[in-house]
């Protein structure tokens, strides 16, 4: 059960400049760990078996020969050994010297990768000795084999069909159009480079953000191994920098002069999801002639044991432009429409907290005042004094104008006219109040010429957690993609930047349990909380965005959660909120197919409008059978 994770690593070892039967060794023993810790794809550095400051010394036949003999050793010694390694070496072909990456697997050599681009300016001098490839594929005997030689190569793995690798060398990704980008179109999903890069002020941070980049802009695993200690420092020093990257994201990297293995599981599932939506759009490049080669690996079948991040929408840093975004959205429908007012019903919560955040913005944005904000609250059977306080000091503290409105009578007239009891807690008594609550905040919009602008956030929609044509309901919905998670994480920036009453009753709201406040209250306390009902929003967040986000399937979405959430969360605890989450997100697409317009904040939305379409009556069978299959 792999999930379609592959281990791929990069090792660079300790060298010697021209000693290949000392590199030999280090390269075998980067191959042993590499092994022992379940690795599939192993890359070393650029020209590692002679060492990449070799200079005139690459003209040397001894040097030359050296090396052959050492790929034929190496080749042998993946026999027998669960790996597919890229190594670097110098080789003649037709009388010509090429800086090449062979690829071993299963005691051969598959295949030789020339460098396509070779650097000659500044410390580099790479056309004094190397040819330069041309989009060919060739052959050479080597050892009485006859092996592809050939920048378009795919090494492919025969029982899993999206395991391909390409190759390309140092420099080929500082180019225009790198090679990989064809290797990527033409079906390579992973792509080494064996790099020796010289370290120097800045080259870090570039390295890392080519990689990352490069790995978005190609939809794939990018696995970077640079040379190290040992070079000669003639002129240059090398630091052995490594990193792997997956679609525009670091997963690991080796800090700079720190030898050794760099492991990460990349994910080759999550790679054909976002190929399947971008490639046939976005790669319309020349199409070329490629080499397939076959190798023979089981990749390890453990569970994966990859961790993600807990709070995916939460980037620290980002808050005042968040808030910027809505409140633009927002500025931008009342200007269309010519609003007078903004109405917004407060209850003492979180959601409708940000509302007023977004609100006061975009009315400050608009150069307006904060009276023009019309703060609405409506208490009824279920509100606690603990929010209808905090709703009062929270209008007052933001300078609105505040209307309280007790919507108890009407809504007992109403069960009476439905010939409903007050004593029967269901959905018609909790709705009653959500619905009237919003017909309250439409009529007095429409008498104030005023723009009622919705709370209710993307967690919710997604789990259904909402009365329809209720709190579902509004003119503009500034929420709709703000998750639960980050609407707790900007009402807390907003308070640290406040001071006093303003900053005392943010913190007090935080700290209140989120509840819709539906069923009587006890005792003036909170009687109903929705994470005792739903679970929890951490849980929720995260399920979301990588069953949507990422294409997870649940038995993925589990195991990553298991393994992220370890010690906060056990597996019978994710796996039952977890079967929630699936059950409710497919039941009540209904909700989610009318929407309100709202402007996209974070980087997923449900809007049937914009970034996911889904048929209001699609079964929800295949996905929880799948997570019946998960053994606690």
């Amino acid at each position: 059960m792999n999930l379609g994770y592959v281990k791929v690593a990069t090792f660079t070892p300790e060298i010697k400049v021209a000693d290949v039967e000392f590199n030999l060794e280090q390269i075998k023993k980067g191959i042993d760990l590499a092994v022992n810790s379940g690795v599939s794809v192993l890359t070393f550095p650029e020209l590692c078996l002679t060492g990449y400051t070799a200079g005139d010394l690459f003209y040397s036949k001894t040097l030359l020969d050296g090396a052959k003999n050492a790929l034929l050793y190496l080749a042998d010694y993946t026999k027998q050994k669960n790996i597919i390694v890229f190594v670097g070496l110098p080789l003649v072909k037709d009388g010509l010297i090429y800086n090449v990456c062979a690829g071993l697997c299963g005691g051969k050599v598959l295949g030789l990768v020339p460098k396509c681009y070779l650097p000659d300016y500044n410390e580099f001098n790479e056309k004094r000795y190397f040819s330069q490839a041309d989009d060919g594929v060739y052959s050479v005997n080597l050892f009485g084999q006859t092996i592809p030689f050939g920048k378009n190569i795919i090494f492919e793995n025969q029982s899993i069909d999206n395991f391909k690798i390409s190759a390309e060398l140092c420099e080929d990704l500082f180019a225009t159009v790198p090679p990989s980008l064809y290797h990527t179109v033409n079906g390579a999903r992973i792509i080494v480079n064996l790099s020796a890069s010289p370290e120097f002020s800045g080259r870090v941070e570039t390295i890392r953000n080519l990689a990352k980049s490069h790995s978005a802009k190609a939809v794939c695993a990018y696995v970077y191994a640079n040379a190290g200690y040992g070079e000669s420092t003639t002129d240059c020093v090398f630091s052995g920098h490594s990193l792997i990257s997956e679609n525009g994201q670091i997963l690991v990297e080796n800090a700079p002069f720190s030898n050794g293995l760099c492991v990460a599981e990349v994910d080759l599932d999550y790679i054909d999801y976002e190929r399947s939506k971008v490639f046939n759009q976005n790669f319309q490049i020349e199409q070329k002639q490629y080499c397939k080669v076959s190798f023979s690996l089981d990749v390890e079948q453990a569970l994966p044991t990859r961790t993600y991040e807990k709070y995916p929408f939460v980037k620290n840093g980002e808050e005042e432009f968040l808030i910027e975004i809505a409140a633009q959205g927002l500025k931008k429908r009342i200007e269309h429409v010519n609003a007078q007012k903004v109405v917004i019903g407060i209850s003492g919560g979180l959601d409708s907290t940000l509302a007023l955040i977004i609100a006061s913005k975009a009315i400050q944005l608009l150069g307006r005042s904060s009276k023009d904000i019309i703060s609405i609250t409506m208490p009824c059977f279920g509100t606690s004094s603990r929010t209808f306080d905090n709703s009062v000091d929270l209008a007052k503290a933001f300078g609105t104008t505040l209307k309280k409105i007790d919507i108890t009578k009407a809504v007992k007239r109403h069960l009476k006219d439905i010939a409903h009891s007050e004593d029967l807690h269901d959905a018609a008594y909790e709705n009653s109040q959500a619905r009237e609550r919003t017909q309250v905040l439409m009529d007095y919009a429409n008498s104030c010429g005023g723009l009622v602008v919705g709370t209710g956030d993307l967690s919710e929609l997604a789990l259904g957690w909402a009365t329809y044509n209720g709190d579902h309901m509004s003119m503009y919905a500034v929420n709709g993609s703000i998750p639960k998670t980050l609407v707790r994480h900007l009402v807390d920036y907003t308070a640290n930047k406040g001071k006093g009453k303003f900053k005392a009753v943010l913190k007090d709201i935080l700290d209140t349990p989120v509840s819709p406040e539906l069923i009587p209250s006890n005792d003036g306390k909170i009687g109903q909380v929705t994470e005792d009902i739903v679970g929890p929003y951490t849980l929720h967040d995260f399920f979301l965005y990588y069953f949507i986000k990422k294409g997870f399937s649940p038995k993925k979405v589990y195991y990553s959660a298991l393994n992220t959430f370890n010690g906060e969360f056990d597996g019978q605890t994710i796996l039952k909120w977890l079967k929630t989450f699936v059950r409710r997100f497919f039941a009540q697409q209904f909700k989610r197919s009318c929407l309100p317009d709202g402007v996209k904040v974070t980087e997923l939305s449900l809007s049937p409008r914009g970034s996911y379409r889904m048929p209001s009556d699609a079964i929800s069978k295949l996905w929880l059978n799948e997570l019946e299959e998960i053994k606690l």
